[in-house]
């Protein structure tokens, strides 16, 4: 999504999917090696990928969302209430998504190739979600506040989301993930859309 006004919550949200984005694409990578068997990377990869997901997008970027741009969005119209139910409810969906691949893959690391297929799946099935989440976001909502929020509003939300970008509030913890992210991206190849 290319916004026509520069709202840094924009950029930050759409900066956030676009990190998600690269370590779905890197968890799919991990299950498709995993597939061929010439390399096998190391299952700590792919605990990491879920580890950042778990500890950014579920614990920060999500709530945020929910809290500042949903609840904002409904105060300003109703027309878009079912989306944002959809939207509230796969986050929900996510988490529960994530916990069932660390499981798969608790049973990858124990059982070995005959688990593999299992995992496969859910990843696969995560990425495909993840990827339709994210078009409705960019492409429903972030344009309906466009239209709907005033100045003050966008001043809220981008204080929002500048602030408070570290889950544990430390500036180290927050290093800890950007370093985390940059070493999945490094270790997979993935790159950012």
């Amino acid at each position: 999504m290319k916004p026509s006004v520069a709202r840094s919550a924009i950029h930050t949200i759409v900066r956030e999917h676009q990190q998600l984005s690269a370590v779905v694409n890197g968890m799919t990578r991990f299950v498709e090696s995993n597939a061929e068997g010439a390399h096998r990377p190391d299952p700590m990869v792919m605990r990491a990928m879920l580890y950042y997901i778990r500890e950014y997008p579920e614990q920060v970027h999500h709530p945020k969302e929910d809290k500042y741009l949903f609840a904002r969005l409904r105060s300003r119209s109703d027309e878009l209430d079912d989306v944002i139910d959809e939207l509230e409810a796969q986050h929900v969906e996510g988490a529960a998504r994530v916990r069932a691949m660390d499981e798969a893959l608790t049973r990858y690391e124990l059982s070995g190739a005959s688990a593999a297929p299992a995992l496969r799946t859910l990843v696969n099935e995560y990425a495909a979600f993840y990827a339709r989440h994210r078009r409705l976001e960019e492409e429903i909502i972030l344009p309906a506040a466009l239209r709907f929020f005033s100045a003050l509003d966008w001043m809220e939300l981008d204080e929002a989301f500048e602030a408070n970008r570290d889950p544990f509030n430390g500036s180290e913890l927050q290093g800890g993930l950007d370093r985390l992210y940059g070493l999945i991206v490094n270790t997979v190849g993935t790159t950012i859309e």
